[in-house]
């Protein structure tokens, strides 16, 4: 299995949290996705096959018909067609029965939309072009269209949220009938608008212990609704985990395609530059404009310790004797003892993992198992 992402940063415009490499000039489209297949080319021999594709941004779901069936055909002549799972992520206001019933032409078969809130309010403030209405009849449509496998984002710990609103959110998501819910507590990333007006106090930051309720409340609402609670941040219902992002906590190779895409091939990362004008160019010279890391054994531990801790599997302490040594693994158990005995962590099967308890304080507990090189 290896999971392919393609990074589209075209936005209409840009939400005040997000830090995630896009533009709004879309002007360059058409250019950027011919220089996309230049590079799925260049890099064809990088895989076997493709089990898994996701194509991210940005907003992958501005792109045209024609631009979506030219980045599958490319795919598929150089992997074939043997993917299991194929993820759109798409804005709702996007998603026109127009827009979707040429979706059902074309091999995507699980859809992944930024709803983030159903408080028309906190869309505004967030800067996000649909209102609520349009993200419910947006899943409307997907679910006549027999589109069903669909993926709702939410955010919660917004400015001026409080518990009963985030209530809100969570009964309508689940009013949604939808089969996967990824929710994130708000980050404040460093050169976004939204933390230049956390920094000159127009907006404050929710306090921690109200942050926490509204964890545990989704967490026991959606376990109550049938979810399974397989990451820290995702929910599925049964046999619907999201396969491309457990990659990612799994240690399966991806290869990332596009202005600032990542991959990692288990002893690399690679990461192509983030900056679309350049790359194109690097890609019409028949370069790829990437930067390489080689991943010492203490870093590709850490990089486990901060992926697959955040499963509910945890880390297979037998597969980690087999690649990381039994010094690695003295060492983990050693550091772990604390919160063994606290309840925030549990071996089970002889895989360890944060236990229910322990994902209120999961930063914590990781940092707590990192490596720290003399």
């Amino acid at each position: 299995m290896q999971g392919l992402y393609i990074h589209i940063p075209f936005c209409t415009n840009r939400c005040i949290y997000c830090n995630f490499y896009s533009t709004t000039n879309q002007q360059l489209q058409q250019q950027y996705i011919d220089s996309i297949c230049k590079e799925l080319q260049l890099r064809a021999k990088e895989a076997q096959h493709i089990s898994t594709i996701y194509i991210g941004g940005g907003t992958p779901s501005i792109l045209t018909f024609e631009q979506l069936n030219q980045l599958f055909t490319t795919i598929e002549n150089l992997w074939g067609k043997e993917w299991t799972e194929v993820t759109l992520e798409c804005n709702p206001d996007d998603l026109t029965f127009t827009f979707i019933e040429k979706l059902t032409t074309l091999p995507v078969n699980r859809i992944s939309m930024g709803v983030q809130t159903f408080d028309n309010n906190l869309l505004q403030f967030l800067h996000r072009r649909h209102t609520a209405q349009q993200a419910i009849d947006a899943i409307e449509m997907l679910h006549e269209a027999k589109l069903h496998n669909i993926s709702l984002d939410l955010i919660f710990g917004l400015p001026n949220q409080t518990l009963k609103l985030w209530d809100n959110d969570i009964n309508q998501a689940l009013q949604c009938n939808v089969p996967h819910i990824s929710a994130y507590s708000l980050m404040y990333e460093e050169g976004t608008s939204l933390t230049k007006m956390r920094n000159s106090g127009k907006i404050h930051e929710i306090n921690d212990e109200l942050s926490q309720s509204m964890y545990a409340l989704l967490c026991q609402k959606l376990k109550t609704a049938g979810y399974e609670h397989y990451e820290i941040s995702n929910f599925c219902k049964p046999h619907h985990r999201s396969q491309h992002n457990s990659s990612y906590w799994h240690e399966i190779p991806y290869i990332g395609i596009g202005a600032a895409a990542h991959s990692y091939d288990g002893r690399h990362r690679k990461w192509n530059i983030a900056n679309i004008t350049q790359y194109m160019i690097a890609i019409a010279h028949k370069q790829l404009p990437q930067t390489i890391e080689n991943l010492d054994i203490y870093t590709r531990y850490n990089d486990l310790i901060t992926t697959a801790l955040r499963t509910q599997e945890g880390i297979d302490l037998n597969q980690l004797t087999l690649q990381y040594g039994q010094k690695l693994v003295n060492y983990i158990k050693q550091e772990a003892q604390e919160h063994l005995k606290n309840g925030n962590l549990i071996i089970k099967n002889n895989h360890l993992s944060i236990s229910e308890q322990g994902l209120f304080i999961s930063d914590e507990i990781m940092s707590d198992l990192i490596y720290l090189k003399a």
